[in-house]
């Protein structure tokens, strides 16, 4: 009986599952050995009021006081700690669990919502304490190197579509022609300093660390940041440019670490989600841009009313500085350095884990077999061999024209010629004056971040990569197509109120940013992250973002043109892209196998890398181990065997 009321006590006081925390042998012997100790001190304890010193003060012997809900309570919470003293003193071997049922109850929690939400086999049998808020605290501190790309995004074309700044730049004695080039040239220096940042990304995060590079980022960018803005006070367009530049090469460096980053500390089961947190930092920041410009539109006169949104966009960049001083290097970097100290202090923390757990272990051993299975086959790393190992192994060339291809692809779906000029093509489609169509782009950000966070928590690590990529393909092929035919027989017309096609038609952009959040937006920053092998995954994702950010330039200097020779107001733009969607979805079938669930080390079997020596055997997870092989293997199976608690 008293057995009970403990248990009823704590498991309704304390939120503690005794059938979780309880052993068989301890729950079979629980009730005999509580009740004979408990049962023969009671009266004694009770009595000589070790407990409660007066039963009129706590409402027990005396029906009257009972009645008082404050003293019952009172003395409910008595009687709890009454019988958990009891239990300690009786059960000194096992001790009491209410001091660690917090922070356990709390991974519990996050691990028992993620399994109901990520469906894959390494959820299933992976540890609940990898799911951790640390994890999701450095996620959140990298992607602000995501939020760099979107606030400017969302910032520019907002900026740019103003009078105000238009009468400070000087574009009333210019032809329609060279607004237009004048608008081009602005957005698309940027995405200059981000290719030339990406060319010396992957050098940079290999010699000084992924944390050293994301900090440089942010350092970079807010330089830029105070240039841009000063430029806006005289109007000085040269200023402009360097500013931009700058800034460009502060976010090409986080737009290659930070996916990098990101996809080398986190779980293989939630990787998926968890890199997508750069695309939805990224669609946060440009929906908070474009509100910021909504807001600062209505509410600030010249020149604070373009200052103001370009001078904001350093918030992003010191918050990522701040993080990353705070977050630990990436222990996949630390092992390729051959710190394999400083690889486990790191995994440890992150996991949340003892380090001589077995899926700490594990996780040591298949980085170590990773490596010295690349240097038995490749020798030592230089850049000629580096890039001899990318383009002569048939497996790592493959991977490095996904990389390619799906980067190139991302932006044939014509995503940023829609964030850049987002006012101007609402505008187009008869969404009349600059403040209309500044809301109108303000709600495009809601949809696109809302699209991303239901992407990121029950897409990517369920539905998976290649199958978002295929069925969100000819959805975007669709909404453009209709968006197109609007414009081509049925136009808008300047003065006239937008008819019932023209709603369906900007309805079709708001479709089209939700499928693309839904695919094409995070999922390509997720592969290209995860599919090469080790020692050239920074190299790959330097060559996907560089990539990206060349198509970029390419879309910036030419979708303006585009709008004003591709039929009326751009019809034909929209005709052009969504054939390229059609054909992005046939590319995945052929060429894009499915990575959701799989360590970072398993890529290298998914692609069929030629192995020199002993084939992976099988984990205890259901995955594969690597061998650990000579050399590094055997210095990390000391580390993680009986030397890592000593660590």
């Amino acid at each position: 009986m008293m057995a009970g009321i403990f248990l009823h006590f704590v498991d309704s006081d304390f939120g503690y599952d005794s059938d979780v925390d309880f052993d068989s042998n301890y729950d079979s012997n629980f009730d005999s050995n509580f009740d004979s100790n408990f049962d023969s001190n009671f009266d004694s304890n009770f009595d000589s009021n070790s407990i409660f010193t007066d039963s009129s003060q706590v409402g027990l012997g005396s029906s009257s006081t009972c009645k008082s809900s404050g003293n019952w309570q009172l003395a409910t919470w008595r009687l709890d700690w009454f019988l958990l003293a009891a239990f300690a003193d009786h059960h000194p071997r096992r001790p009491s669990p209410i001091p660690s049922a917090g922070p356990e109850m709390a991974m519990g929690l996050l691990a028992k919502s993620l399994r109901s939400i990520v469906r894959n086999d390494a959820m299933r049998h992976d540890p609940d304490a990898i799911y951790n808020g640390r994890t999701i605290a450095l996620v959140c501190c990298a992607c602000f190197g995501g939020m760099l790309f979107g606030w400017d995004t969302g910032a520019i074309g907002g900026v740019l579509a103003m009078g105000p700044t238009r009468d400070k730049f000087g574009y009333k004695n210019r032809s329609k022609t060279d607004m237009s080039n004048l608008d081009q040239n602005i957005v698309s220096t940027l995405q200059a300093g981000c290719f030339a940042a990406c060319l010396a990304a992957s050098w940079i995060a290999d010699r000084f660390g992924r944390r050293s590079a994301l900090v440089g980022a942010g350092l970079l960018t807010t330089v830029g940041v105070l240039l841009q803005a000063a430029s806006g006070i005289h109007g000085v367009l040269a200023v402009m440019y360097v500013g931009r530049f700058i800034s460009g090469l502060g976010v090409g460096c986080a737009s290659t670490v930070t996916p990098l980053y990101v996809s080398e500390c986190c779980p293989r089961a939630i990787r998926g989600g968890l890199t997508a947190f750069y695309q939805l930092f990224n669609v946060f920041g440009i929906m908070v841009a474009f509100w910021i410009n909504y807001g600062c539109l209505l509410q600030l006169k010249a020149p604070a009313v373009y200052i103001v949104p370009l001078a904001l966009q350093a918030v992003p960049a010191i918050l990522l500085v701040v993080g990353m001083l705070l977050s630990p290097e990436s222990p996949r970097w630390c092992a390729q350095t051959d710190d394999w100290d400083g690889t486990l202090s790191v995994l440890v923390k992150l996991r949340g884990l003892p380090a001589e757990s077995e899926y700490v272990s594990q996780e040591m051993q298949e980085m170590a077999g990773q490596l010295e299975h690349e240097r038995r086959l490749m020798g030592d790393a230089n850049f000629r061999s580096l890039m001899r190992e990318m383009w002569l192994v048939p497996a790592n060339r493959k991977r490095a024209l996904i990389t390619v291809v799906l980067m190139v692809c991302q932006q044939l779906t014509g995503v940023n010629a829609i964030n850049y000029y987002a006012p101007q093509i609402l505008t187009n489609l008869g969404m009349t004056g600059p403040d209309s169509s500044l809301f109108a782009t303000g709600v495009y950000g809601v949809v696109k971040t809302v699209a991303c966070i239901l992407f990121l928590l029950f897409i990517a690590d369920s539905l998976g990569r290649r199958k978002s990529l295929l069925w969100t393909s000819p959805m975007l092929m669709v909404v453009l197509f209709i968006i197109g035919i609007y414009g081509r027989v049925q136009p808008p017309v300047e003065g006239n109120p937008v008819t019932a096609f023209g709603y369906v038609a900007i309805a079709c952009i708001y479709l089209w940013a939700a499928f693309f959040q839904f695919g094409w937006g995070p999922a390509c920053w997720i592969l290209i992250s995860e599919i090469p092998t080790a020692r050239l995954r920074a190299v790959n994702v330097s060559m996907g973002a560089a990539t990206q950010w060349l198509f970029n330039f390419i879309m910036a200097r030419t979708v303006l043109t585009m709008q004003n020779t591709m039929g009326y107001k751009g019809y034909g733009m929209f005709f052009l892209f969504g054939s390229f969607d059609c054909f992005m979805g046939v590319f995945v079938y052929l060429f894009v196998p499915e990575t959701k669930g799989l360590s970072l080390e398993r890529m290298d079997e998914l692609f069929g890398l030629p192995e020199p020596g002993k084939r992976p055997d099988a984990g205890p997870e259901g995955g594969q181990r690597l061998d650990a092989g000579p050399g590094d293997g055997r210095r990390v199976a000391g580390v993680c065997g009986e030397d890592a608690g000593k660590t």
